[in-house]
């Protein structure tokens, strides 16, 4: 029995460990560009337009195909998609690594981003299918780990692989090393993920999808090449196309909705007016990070000509505040608790006017700098971790919004208490997972999980520990491998 019982456990660390490497892998190539740009500029000869467009490029298509990569992965099965983003990510992460000029780099870092968004989704999809009970809220909180782990770990990691030179590859390295990880994944992942099972159909929005991308681009290349090329006139009419073409895209969601056909923006969740603005609070912050991402290693780099190794670690201080606020915040009092997200936002623009002060000033002194970016990295942890919990709790209940989030209110009851002494720096992307939680707690109350179009649909009860019960119209896919080898075990 104690065999058998070590077997499960070591199968379920391995499943566990395949799912995670996907959350884990994109987070990490959302940074770890960002300190190698220098070191690219120079080796390509690239501008400072290809530059941004190597970092943006891969969010853009990341962020515009996350949705259809959950819906593909509903209609065609979790474990193959997952597959096939993985594999997909390492051919992309090889043609980015032997990209000859700017140009190819940066469209490999567009399909880069693309094969993220079929594999990332798949992750949470084969942790809701798998594991139950506390199990599943185990897994969860290390989900969550794993996104904050790799957004700290590729800025760290892409300059020391810059600076590192393996076997002559300089700034290839940081993608190149994506391939055998990805092989190595995709093996374990054949023998460990379960079968697809029965699947429900999927609507995929396919033209919101491409509108979405259009819009986007319509604001994002006039914007990163007008500069340099002295804003043409082609640079304004993208920009005043932008205008209509968002009005076409919201105009085909809300139809969309109304003839429930699948939509990529669930409106009716963001119409609320503390909604809304709290969205908007949010990016306009979050924008910051990432801008800073890319100018500090373009000023710490060419301006001081100092290593890519010190200008990954120089936003250590930022993250490190950004995960302390996490913690802090949900221990202040609900009345004062609705303060803090102006005095974070306050915060995070007096470290901003500090910095820029203390530079336009001719200082360069590298401890006032890490100073002022703990200061701001706190501040936007404040104002992030408390926004997340508003917004949430503003979404109607019944939303698919809402229950897409269900999962990590409910890791934030069972099991963020026990990671808090573990986490330290990589709590500091997603401390906002825990901002909000359900007030529900009776011996029936639980929570729901709607993935995709909203067809998946799971719920678990708030039984005693060891009687936890899932419902499922997919009861075949969703029951846990393990779980029935260890009863067949305890029947024996």
């Amino acid at each position: 029995m104690r065999n058998i019982d070590k077997a499960c456990s070591g199968h379920q660390r391995a499943l566990l460990a395949v799912l995670l490497a996907a959350p884990f892998l994109s987070q990490v190539d959302a940074t770890i560009a960002n300190v190698a740009t220098p070191a690219i500029r120079t080796s390509l000869g690239a501008s400072g337009a290809a530059a941004e467009l190597i970092v943006g490029g891969y969010l853009i298509a990341y962020a515009t195909l996350l949705i259809t990569g959950a819906r593909l992965g509903q209609a065609y099965g979790y474990k193959r998609l997952f597959l096939l983003g993985m594999g997909a990510f390492a051919a992309t992460s090889l043609l980015a690594g032997l990209a000859p000029d700017a140009a190819t780099l940066v469209a490999a870092r567009v399909l880069q981003g693309a094969a993220a968004a079929l594999m990332f989704p798949q992750a949470m999809t084969g942790i809701q299918l798998t594991y139950t009970g506390r199990a599943r809220a185990r897994a969860i909180g290390w989900y969550a780990i794993a996104l904050s782990a790799g957004a700290v770990l590729g800025q760290l990691a892409g300059g020391l692989l810059v600076d590192a030179d393996l076997a002559g590859t300089g700034w290839r390295a940081i993608f190149l090393v994506n391939v055998p990880v990805c092989v190595a994944v995709c093996a374990v992942a054949v023998r460990c993920l379960p079968a697809d099972g029965e699947r429900a159909a999927a609507g995929l929005d396919l033209p919101g999808a491409g509108l979405l991308a259009g819009c986007v681009l319509l604001i994002v290349l006039p914007l990163v090449l007008g500069q340099q090329q002295g804003w043409p006139a082609w640079t304004w009419i993208c920009l005043a196309a932008a205008v209509p073409g968002f009005w076409l895209f919201f105009r085909t969601q809300r139809h969309a909705a109304a003839t429930g056909r699948p939509v990529q923006i669930d409106l009716a969740a963001v119409r609320p007016a503390p909604v809304a603005r709290g969205l908007v609070a949010l990016t306009a912050a979050a924008a910051t990070y990432f801008a800073l991402l890319f100018v500090l290693a373009q000023y710490e780099q060419l301006g001081l000509g100092r290593s890519p190794v010190t200008s990954g670690l120089i936003l250590v201080p930022w993250v490190a505040a950004f995960g302390l606020a996490g913690q802090l915040v949900p221990r202040v009092p609900g009345r004062a608790a609705r303060a803090l997200p102006v005095a974070g936002s306050i915060l995070l623009s007096l470290a901003y006017a500090a910095i820029s002060l203390s530079l336009f000033g001719g200082g360069h002194d590298g401890l006032l700098l890490l100073v002022l970016l703990a200061v701001g990295g706190f501040g936007l942890g404040v104002q992030f971790s408390t926004l997340i919990g508003h917004v949430m709790n503003a979404v109607e209940p019944k939303s698919p919004s809402r229950q897409m989030m269900s999962p990590f209110l409910k890791w934030r009851r069972t099991t963020a208490p026990s990671f808090q002494c573990r986490k330290g720096l990589a709590t500091s992307a997603n401390s906002g997972l825990r901002a909000s939680s359900s007030t529900d707690t009776g011996p029936g109350a639980g929570f729901s999980f709607s993935h995709g179009s909203g067809r998946t649909k799971f719920r678990l009860t708030n039984a005693p520990v060891g009687h936890e019960t899932m419902h499922s119209p997919q009861a075949t896919q969703e029951e846990s491998p393990i779980g029935v080898l260890r009863s067949k075990a305890m029947r024996a």
